[in-house]
């Protein structure tokens, strides 16, 4: 009897050291599907490598990882709204639940959006970030992703944010937007727009086309009586080697008029940055990632994460240049742009 309980013992102890072993072993495979080559999105998909590598999971050791980049041609811009992007981000979706993942990474709104139900439906665990208000991209609340998915957003609290605005503007009132159809920015601006009054700010914009030059918006929105510009999150300023940031930069110089960002990104000419950094969002999603892949993690009972302290950065050349002064308050919660 002894013999065949150390027996059955000894047959347990060989695998779960197999087991251990295996799981020690693992490759994981992800795939990552975004819309849209732009320096933001490089910077999460970074901080999802490091948020992973930090949980011991690390690419050309136990990590393969395939990188899928839907372009978006800036000279077709309308396509935007169109079937045609979206029926290949739902192409490359099926091609990528036909590879059978481990996970799925997406980033940004439309990837996410257009995506995910193929992948989920497949069986796939899918994690998003770089999307600044999950309900934009089929999230079922702020906080709560949904079956089979979940996250990190760029979220902030739009009252928040523009309380920061108003301490460093105190006599700004009217703010002028250039966007584009963008999920993201469609989503801000209306924001802006709603929490605009409480903080004393009236928020003015104008639509254009992914392949239209900033100026010509910008200087209808002046003469409509803009005191400043706000720049969203919209893959606009990011295309086109930040093209309209830069023809941005020359209209706040030309009218001698302040810039703040709400998204933290290259954007030449902006004085105040304020928001969730796109690295420390990325490796949100990579902790949740190893969690679902290490520890079996259902993704839709995980919570969507986000930066709970906004970023406040401060331009000071920027400043000297358009001889603008920031009240001390502002000036200590900052960091220096690098």
């Amino acid at each position: 009897m002894n013999r065949i309980f150390i027996g059955t013992l000894s047959v347990l102890i060989v695998i779960l050291m197999a087991v251990t072993c295996f799981a020690q072993d693992k490759t994981y495979k992800i795939e990552v599907l975004q819309v849209t080559n732009i320096e933001p999105f490089d910077m999460a998909y970074e901080g999802f490598l490091k948020g992973l590598a930090e949980n011991g999971i690390t690419e050309g050791q136990n990590l393969t990882i395939n990188r899928r980049i839907i372009d978006f041609d800036v000279e077709k811009g309308g396509l935007w709204k169109k079937v045609g992007v979206l029926l290949e981000i739902k192409n490359t979706a099926s091609k990528i639940a036909d590879a059978r993942p481990d996970l799925v990474l997406t980033i940004g709104t439309p990837a996410t959006k257009y995506a995910k139900d193929r992948i989920i439906g497949a069986g796939i665990p899918l994690v998003f970030t770089a999307v600044a208000i999950p309900e934009a991209a089929g999230c079922s609340s702020l906080t709560a992703a949904g079956p089979g998915f979940t996250g990190s957003t760029l979220y902030m609290d739009m009252g928040s944010a523009l309380k920061i605005a108003r301490l460093a503007f105190p006599d700004l009132k009217t703010v002028g937007i250039v966007h584009t159809d963008d999920d993201n920015a469609l989503a801000q601006a209306q924001q802006a727009k709603a929490a605009g009054p409480s903080e004393g700010f009236t928020f003015i914009t104008k639509e254009v086309s992914k392949s239209d030059k900033f100026t010509p918006a910008a200087e209808d929105l002046v003469a409509k009586g803009a005191q400043a510009f706000a720049v969203l999150l919209d893959s606009y300023y990011g295309m086109r080697n930040y093209e309209p940031c830069h023809e941005l930069a020359d209209i706040s110089l030309k009218y001698r008029l302040p810039v703040f960002s709400l998204v933290h990104m290259k954007v030449p000419g902006a004085i105040l940055y304020v928001g969730a950094e796109f690295p420390h969002v990325g490796s949100l999603a990579g902790v949740q990632a190893s969690q679902i892949l290490q520890q079996g993690a259902n993704p839709g009972s995980m919570p969507i994460l986000r930066q709970e302290d906004l970023t406040i950065m401060v331009d000071t050349s920027r400043l000297k240049e358009l001889q603008i002064e920031l009240p001390i308050e502002i000036l200590q919660l900052a960091k220096a742009v690098e």
